[in-house]
């Protein structure tokens, strides 16, 4: 199953990435992201869960981002490091399926893979904070 959704988090990466970068419809590039890797049905049943849940929530997590990360405009942010966060914000925060070590653990690793030399501590840092608020609130 981990290694199920760890391909899953990279193809909705990848098509969310693209999607952000050029203005492509994100499930249209999940689709031949998925042919091309040939990417096993559960995976790809995940990844499209996860794009739908990012697109649907964009503005909500958005806003956390924007709240936890108040000296960098989400805008601003790089493609990859804004898609990391929103995928791992909508596992913690909106879908709340994954437990919370393991969203945030696996959102460092896509940044050290896919990030840029600082983007896993700034990845950290951010889903610390919101992880930290979460656990006051309860």
């Amino acid at each position: 199953m981990v290694h199920t959704r760890h391909k899953a988090r990279i193809a909705a990466l990848q098509a969310l990435f693209e999607s952000d970068e050029s203005g492509h419809d994100a499930q249209v590039s999940l689709s031949l992201i998925a042919e091309e890797q040939a990417l096993p049905e559960r995976s790809l049943s995940y990844a499209q869960e996860l794009v739908r849940g990012v697109l649907g929530n964009k503005a909500q997590i958005d806003s956390l981002i924007r709240t936890h990360a108040p000296n960098w405009p989400v805008e601003q942010l790089s493609a990859i490091d804004r898609n990391i966060l929103r995928l791992a914000i909508l596992e913690i925060l909106i879908e709340n399926r994954v437990p919370l070590k393991a969203a945030i653990n696996e959102a460092v690793e896509l940044a050290k893979t896919f990030g840029s030399y600082n983007s896993s501590k700034f990845i950290n840092g951010v889903l610390g904070a919101i992880s930290q608020e979460k656990a006051n609130c309860r």
